[in-house]
């Protein structure tokens, strides 16, 4: 049952109200991690500028922001005039998700692709609202083998996963959608950095 249609009409206007006040409250709680956010921005740059490359995995919503953060470095962000710097999407491949799931299993989704493109000094940035994606517990394992570095945009504490990243921003909140919001800003601070970075080395 859909909780909403049981609301007056003015209680559903205040659940809305109540939504967008909970997510600006946990964007603007990043500027106490800024420290945090620069040191992962500067971590990205200094790999794809320093000739090595960016995975990114997440499942579902965060999947998403996986891809979106992706395609903006090998194609561009605000800047058509950057040259093109190597970022894959682990989550993007609906062929090789499939593939490895049958044969094997979901949790070895993005472990399996880190074995295969993973080089030393390469960086694995997940997306997680909860940190116990399996398939991401497993692809980080897998990326420090590799001898790669392993950065977390996680939620709710941080869950397995906090403990297997390098550099990690645990966004403030036990809800989906914020953290999902919040790390959406996040990608675009690492995006914005990356791209000044680029302007100040030519």
């Amino acid at each position: 049952m859909n909780t909403s249609s049981s609301l007056t009409p003015p209680a559903r206007k205040q659940l809305l109200v109540d939504c967008i006040r909970d997510s600006s409250r946990v964007i603007a709680a990043l500027e106490d991690q800024l420290s945090a956010i620069e040191q992962i921005a500067a971590a990205v740059a200094d790999a794809l500028l320093g000739g090595n490359k960016l995975l990114t995995a997440g499942n579902g919503g965060s999947a998403a922001e996986a891809m979106h953060l992706a395609q903006e470095i090998t194609g561009k962000y605000s800047r058509p005039d950057r040259r093109a710097l190597p970022a894959i999407c682990l989550a993007a491949d609906g062929t090789a998700l499939t593939c490895i799931g049958n044969d094997w299993d979901f949790a070895t989704v993005f472990a399996r692709q880190v074995q295969a493109f993973a080089k030393p000094d390469d960086v694995l940035l997940i997306f997680s609202s909860s940190g116990q994606s399996q398939n991401l517990i497993r692809a980080s394992h897998a990326m420090h083998q590799a001898g790669g570095k392993v950065i977390g945009l996680l939620g709710k504490g941080g869950g397995e996963n906090l403990r297997l990243c390098d550099l990690s921003v645990v966004v403030p909140s036990q809800r989906t959608a914020p953290i999902q919001e919040a790390h959406q800003v996040i990608l675009h601070l690492i995006l914005e950095y990356l791209e000044v970075r680029c302007a100040a080395t030519g």
